[in-house]
């Protein structure tokens, strides 16, 4: 009995998921075809949105003067502001 319940291991169900997954994998559905545009959609807000606000921000930093006092905060909103500005090329390839 021992035997019997040591074959049974996580390893074994994960192999027999991804089994089923690959078998039914090449098929795609309306619905993860309509997931997909709301993802790229969601993904195109966030990043419009996000270079939008570091933009905002840098610009009051600098508009202020505080930008030499917060270093840390300025380079932390520049690679903010990169990354949401790049997230939506990634998003579209």
């Amino acid at each position: 009995m021992t035997e019997e319940s040591s074959t049974t291991s996580p390893l074994s169900v994960a192999m027999a998921t991804t089994g089923v997954t690959q078998i039914t994998g090449g098929r795609t559905s309306s619905f993860s075809r309509g997931n997909e545009f709301y993802f790229q959609c969601g993904v195109l807000v966030i990043g419009v949105l996000g270079t939008a606000a570091n933009a905002l921000i840098l610009y009051a930093l600098i508009a202020s003067k505080q930008h030499k006092k917060h270093l840390l905060i300025v380079h932390q909103n520049v690679i903010d502001l990169f990354t949401t500005f790049f997230i939506r090329d990634v998003s579209s390839t």
